[in-house]
């Protein structure tokens, strides 16, 4: 068996990759760690912090530079995705469909004249775009779709729900999944849509209220005889949607894991402040072994989780393996991050169940992460099963 081979010459330079990231570093940790209760408070990003992300590129560091973004691949973004998950996790939503699971429908499968009308918006901040695949009976598993759409003449007529869409209140264009006939030999079914979010017929519902993650908007999209051009259909093929849908969350998995080993550092890192500081006795509870072995075992998953991202990223961007890995980092990752945060409220005690303290919004944010983009229990499925599925092949 050949080795495969890694890219050896990303778009963006190790140099100046470490500028960029120094800068994202420092907008997170100075410009947005000292607003998340603002955030949380007001269940909304503020629009100066927008506009710097927008003015830093963030709404397209992951579309190809020719369409106006960064151009960073995999291996890149998952630092940058670290960085974000040290602050409030809105953050990051707010621009991350647009980099992730629906810009990358555009860039992996968008025709020309698709990319040149979308791409350079999504990339400047003046698009937001919306992946919208989960319904109501068809969440981490897209062969469950029940959203139709119908060719009419020389138009595709969608009708169908949506739930849980990120973005939704705010969207620009959705990047709507539908079924255009059931499965069958020739392929899945399934298609996916550009559709803009001023199309008659379409209709956001109402802001959901969430257990965490304030600032970060979802909501339902109804679908009523939304009618869009053939030209609408990504890709011109009618059976891309479920490749598509597959790719990006493949990728996306990846970036959520890094996600993850962002915010499980930061929680690690005010758990450690608080030992050193509060006392119990007059004695620094650092100094009990106990809250040692809880800091141990929170430095531990963030070390492994760092190494598992860094090595799946590498091997999305290599080729070597873009369905096993992704699922692996975000099981362990985003499992990890939950025990981690756990610690960090018991590490705080009674302080650490009170809102104003990080670990409190904390705790909240990341449960979560365990079920968009596909649930533990789904990444169970597909690594098992990939695994079992190789061996019989061999």
């Amino acid at each position: 068996m050949v080795a495969p081979t890694y890219q050896q010459n990303p778009t963006v330079s190790a140099e100046d990759f470490a500028a960029i990231r120094s800068v994202v570093s420092d907008f997170i940790r100075t410009k947005v760690v000292p607003r998340e209760m603002e955030i949380m408070e007001s269940n909304a990003i503020p629009d100066d912090l927008r506009a710097q992300a927008a003015e830093m590129g963030l709404f397209g560091y992951a579309i190809p530079q020719e369409w106006g973004g960064l151009g960073l691949d995999l291996t890149q973004d998952v630092e940058l995705a670290m960085e974000f998950g040290y602050t409030s996790l809105a953050l990051r939503s707010m621009f991350g469909t647009n980099n992730g699971i629906a810009g990358q429908v555009l860039v992996n499968f968008g025709t020309d004249e698709q990319k040149k009308q979308w791409l350079e918006r999504i990339a400047s901040g003046d698009v937001v775009a919306s992946f919208a695949l989960t319904e109501p009976g068809a969440g981490s598993n897209p062969a469950g779709l029940r959203t139709k759409a119908t060719r009419d003449g020389d138009d595709w007529v969608i009708n169908g729900q949506k739930r849980f869409i990120t973005n939704a209140p705010i969207a620009d264009l959705f990047v709507v999944f539908a079924r255009t006939r059931p499965a069958d030999a020739a392929g899945t079914g399934i298609a996916v849509f550009l559709v803009p979010a001023d199309t008659p017929g379409l209709e956001v519902g109402v802001k959901d209220k969430k257990m965490g993650q304030e600032g970060a908007w979802t909501a339902d999209v109804n679908f009523t005889d939304v009618r869009v051009p053939s030209s609408a259909l990504v890709g011109g093929d009618e059976d891309a949607g479920y490749r598509a849908a597959m790719t990006s969350l493949a990728r996306g998995r990846v970036h959520i894991a890094a996600l993850a080993v962002g915010t499980a550092q930061r929680a690690l890192d005010e758990s450690v402040e608080y030992a050193a500081t509060a006392t119990q006795g007059g004695t620094p509870i650092g100094d009990f072994q106990l809250v040692q072995a809880m800091i141990a075992d929170q430095q531990t998953g963030v070390m492994a989780g760092r190494a598992l991202v860094r090595d799946a990223a590498r091997k999305y961007v290599s080729g070597e393996d873009r369905r096993i890995a992704p699922s692996a980092a975000k099981l362990f990752c985003t499992e990890m991050v939950g025990q981690v945060a756990d610690l960090a409220v018991q590490i705080h005690g009674g302080s650490g169940y009170m809102r104003e303290v990080a670990v409190e919004r904390i705790f909240r944010d990341v449960r979560l992460l365990r079920l968009y983009e596909g649930t533990s229990e789904i990444q169970r499925l597909i690594i098992g099963g990939g695994l079992v599925r190789a061996a019989k092949n061999k």
